[in-house]
């Protein structure tokens, strides 16, 4: 069992990095579970549990129902624009899952194949995800209102088996049509004969029915056979998500199975300190990696409920709209950028809409995306009342490089400090 204490934990996994990373290993379930941790046979690439076999997606669901845990929410969708919100067991996640994951498969999709996912923030997003995932097949998720030129270069070098996408997203002040720009990139692309999945929401000029031979996520469905999960090696992909493409084409960083399934479930419970039945809100999209790390698959494989919020900081309806999710969900660990802090700074810097709502169930405040600066940190301490860590990572490592965990004790947040400078590591 690897322990609290940071010093020895620390220690242990320098003098035996093998034995650590394979006790954290089996925190996972595996078809076939890995005997080593790590082959550098290939330095400076490197294959994680390499003799492992699993699949991600049933980590993140089917487990936990058979654990007798089906009852549990999963997700909560909170859509400020709407004004709904809708909750999804993890047994009722694991069938939409494995329905979806049908219609994929219907459609030809298996394992290996590419499907890019372009889609506002809605469960479905997270759904198409890890039906991919269901099946061995490696997801591609671009930010939803990406311009078509952008989405094209995306499909072009993943050249996806099915695109997955949805009418439009929702902005404060207008709406965003998706199928347009969908039927555009895929000509750009070279490629107008790939499967597309619709979910077609309401309120947007153009529909599923607008496009011959596009399919609706509805009617599929509703005759969909579910799909068994698919067992892959740890070393297989599990999705490629593309940088900025600011210095050149987008670069399609590609992430692991195994190795993402660890690292997500080691970070969950040490530096996040979340575990099964927490309430964990990342308040991000899933076209971001930590999307990917924090809204889908670390609470999912940590058995906690996530969050998937359609809104804004401020202005949906106002400086409040966090407050009012953190009340509504009980969410015990926020994360989100400093941007989004700043914003709500700005707009009631005394906070005083906080006092409108009941936060006591909040126990951090998480904090990545770009440097914390020490304003807004001690503002947020203040307002808050809980400790707020900020913590550095990027696309390219998938979960952080430096963080204070909160998994451990006596780690106190610092401003603008990364990096764990508690008493007990010096």
């Amino acid at each position: 069992m690897v322990t609290k204490n940071y010093r020895d934990s620390y220690a242990r996994s320098l003098e035996e990095p093998e034995a650590f990373w394979l006790e954290a290993a089996g925190k996972i379930s595996w078809s076939a579970p890995p005997q080593r941790a790590l082959d550098s046979n290939r330095a400076p690439l490197f294959d994680w549990f390499p003799d492992g076999v699993l699949n991600t997606s049933y980590n993140a669901l089917d487990r936990h129902v058979e654990e007798g845990r089906g009852w549990q929410d999963a997700l909560i969708y909170d859509s400020a624009m709407l004004g709904t919100q809708r909750r999804y067991s993890y047994a009722e996640l694991t069938d939409l899952v494995a329905r979806f994951a049908g219609v994929l498969r219907s459609r030809g999709v298996g394992k290996g194949d590419r499907v890019v996912i372009y889609m506002p923030m809605i469960p479905e997003a997270a759904i198409a995800m890890l039906a991919t995932a269901r099946l061995g097949a490696v997801h591609s998720v671009v930010f939803g209102g990406f311009a078509p030129k952008e989405l094209a270069a995306r499909i072009r070098d993943a050249a996806p088996a099915a695109v997955v996408t949805a009418s439009g997203g929702i902005e404060p002040s207008r709406r965003i049509e998706y199928l347009p720009a969908v039927e555009e990139a895929l000509r750009l692309a070279g490629a107008p004969d790939t499967p597309v999945v619709v979910k077609d929401r309401d309120g947007f000029e153009s529909t599923v029915a607008d496009h011959s031979g596009w399919l609706d996520w509805d009617t599929e469905m509703d005759t969909a056979a579910p799909a068994a999960p698919v067992d892959v090696k740890a070393t297989d992909p599990l999705y490629i998500l593309y940088t900025s493409g600011t210095t050149g084409a987008p670069k399609g960083v590609v992430r692991d199975n195994g190795g993402h399934a660890v690292a997500l479930s080691w970070t969950l419970e040490n530096i996040y300190d979340v575990g099964p039945g927490d309430v964990m809100w990342t308040a991000s999209d899933v076209g971001w990696v930590v999307g990917h790390s924090y809204i889908v698959y670390g609470p999912l494989l940590a058995g906690a409920t996530t969050v998937i919020y359609e809104g804004k900081p401020v202005g949906t309806p106002d400086a409040g709209a966090f407050w009012r999710v953190i009340e509504d969900h009980k969410v015990n660990v926020l994360f989100t950028a400093p941007t989004a802090l700043r914003a709500i700074r700005k707009t009631d810097p005394e906070a005083a809409l906080l006092e409108k709502y009941d936060i006591s169930s909040l126990r951090t405040l998480f904090a990545a995306g770009e440097r914390l600066d020490t304003d807004t940190f001690h503002w947020a301490s203040r307002i808050l009342g809980v400790p707020v860590v900020d913590h550095w990572w990027q696309t390219e490592t998938g979960w952080a490089i430096c963080a204070n965990p909160a998994g451990w004790t006596a780690c106190p947040s610092r401003p603008a400090r990364p990096v764990c400078r508690c008493p007990a590591s010096n």
